[in-house]
């Protein structure tokens, strides 16, 4: 028999250009399951570029409904040992991050519900081999990657590699299927120096063409904002609960509004954040994430209030130590956070609160040891010779000098025992060897935004029409870069 390979589908389509050449190449059943807008879904009814052998809209099954079915939810959660809460709490579309829409508990638990029982008869139906997705940044697909685990399906999960312009593909984000003892590996004799220039210059390049090209110019927004206010019916607010609430003409108010605030707020980071690091200042770093992220609200469910992170630390240090804490450059894309956020931070009396320009390697530098909840400074920090302490379950800390915080009443020890860590070029090297090995050549972001320009105005919109014929021009021009991807997909589909 065949294998059964099901597809999650979204505004991102990688997975359909997959699937497109998986199938050329290799004998199998596909079926996609799809997240997608209502204009855009019509090129799925339409398309005849690839076969798949059932499709189901996931929107399709998610209709209004008060009457919630308990005893189903919690026989659900007790079955496959999943929290629905800590999804619906920690979605950004239910709670906190949504100004256009207050989600009720019995809307929440309406659309749970239905989410359990459609992936749940799906995968009853299908029983599938394998599970091919996207590293999930909303509930609905990581409620489905969860269960899809809990019922020993095969998951494919493709990851940006921490070395740049390589990607991994595993069950688990940041995580090797597979991963060595160091003490297994052979240490090549890298010096931190050789390990810096291996690692840092490519990834910081590859890094700021993204955040650089993220969005589009000036022309395709302009487009976008066309195609939105003008043309698009706007039908996904009654059929979509990510677009409740957001009419036209409270989206135009909100953005007019942001606009301004975007602006004060920089103004007021500007004049109020620092820039210099303070000579003869011992100091321990703690890196921002970007909000909302799915580091924070996935990655590190319980670990979300940031500001509260930054008063545990600070109550934390040692006496003669002080906390810099380091805006994240990308919150620019969240049009920064609110002043009061920025002010909060500062009245901590022991804080210094860094600009999003500051040098971040210097900053590490000279710092005796970095806190980070779920980013990628924790291993930053090793490079530099220097300890971490992160809060989420991450690949890198297999690294002796970083340590794990399983609970916030350790977090004074921690930093104590960080403080007197060494870091061993050593365990570092053998650690890349290991990613290295590991993974494979390819530029996902260089390939996000040739897909961005190409469908989506850059990234500004993503309910955009798209004809059969469009897409089989991004195919064509696309199929030499995929196939190498899609032979690696093969590979993990034919080991056991």
């Amino acid at each position: 028999m065949v294998d059964k390979i099901i597809f999650w589908m979204n505004a991102f389509f990688l997975n359909f250009v997959i699937a497109n050449n998986l199938k050329k190449k290799y004998d199998c059943d596909i079926y996609a399951l799809i997240d997608i807008t209502n204009r855009t879904k019509q090129f799925f009814i339409d398309q005849n570029l690839v076969n798949f052998k059932k499709t189901w809209f996931l929107h399709d099954h998610i209709q209004e409904n008060n009457k919630i079915d308990l005893d189903y939810l919690q026989k659900f959660e007790k079955k496959y040992s999943i929290d629905l809460w800590q999804l619906g709490f920690n979605e950004r579309m239910f709670y906190q991050h949504n100004e256009f829409y207050k989600f009720s508990q019995n809307e929440i638990l309406s659309i749970l519900e239905k989410e359990c029982k459609l992936y749940e008869s799906i995968l009853n139906e299908v029983k599938p081999d394998t599970i091919i997705l996207h590293e999930t940044a909303l509930h609905q697909e990581h409620l489905f990657y969860q269960l899809c685990r809990k019922r020993g399906i095969k998951i494919l999960m493709l990851n940006q590699s921490k070395i740049a312009y390589k990607c991994i593909i595993s069950e688990e984000l940041n995580k090797l299927d597979s991963m060595p003892k160091l003490s297994d590996i052979e240490s090549k004799g890298r010096n931190f120096e050789e390990l810096r220039n291996f690692l840092t210059k490519d990834n910081a390049k590859q890094l700021k063409n993204y955040q650089k090209d993220f969005g589009g110019n000036k022309s395709t927004k302009l487009k976008a904002a066309s195609e939105y206010f003008i043309k698009s019916d706007n039908s996904n607010i009654k059929t979509h609960f990510s677009y409740y609430g957001r009419n036209k003409l409270k989206v135009l108010i909100k953005y007019s509004q942001l606009i301004l605030k975007t602006r004060m707020r920089k103004s007021f980071i500007d004049k109020n954040l620092e820039y210099e690091i303070y000579p003869n200042e011992k100091f321990i770093l703690f890196t921002l994430h970007q909000e909302p992220e799915r580091v924070l609200l996935i990655g590190a469910p319980f670990y979300t209030n940031q500001i509260e992170i930054i008063r545990q630390i600070a109550k934390s240090l040692p006496i003669g130590f002080k906390l810099y804490v380091k805006e994240h450059f990308s919150q620019e894309l969240r049009e920064w956070r609110e002043i009061s956020y920025y002010k909060e931070i500062l009245e901590i009396p022991n804080v210094r609160l860094y600009h999003p320009t500051s040098n971040i390697e210097e900053l590490i530098k000279k710092s005796s040891l970095i806190i980070s909840i779920s980013g990628t400074s924790g291993l930053e920090a090793a490079f530099f010779q220097k300890p971490s302490i992160v809060m989420a379950d991450l690949g890198y800390t297999i690294l002796p000098s970083i340590q794990k915080l399983d609970s916030i009443e350790n977090l004074p020890n921690l930093i104590r025992n960080g403080l007197d860590m060494t870091v061993e070029a050593n365990d570092l090297d053998r650690y890349l060897t290991i990613l290295d090995e590991h993974s494979f050549d390819f530029d996902l972001k260089g390939y996000e935004m040739r897909e961005a320009n190409f469908l989506r105005y850059g990234g500004s919109f993503h309910d955009t029409i798209i004809t059969n014929e469009k897409m089989k021009k991004f195919l064509d021009e696309t199929e030499s870069i995929v196939n190498p991807l899609v032979d690696e997909y093969i590979k993990k589909i034919l080991e056991k």
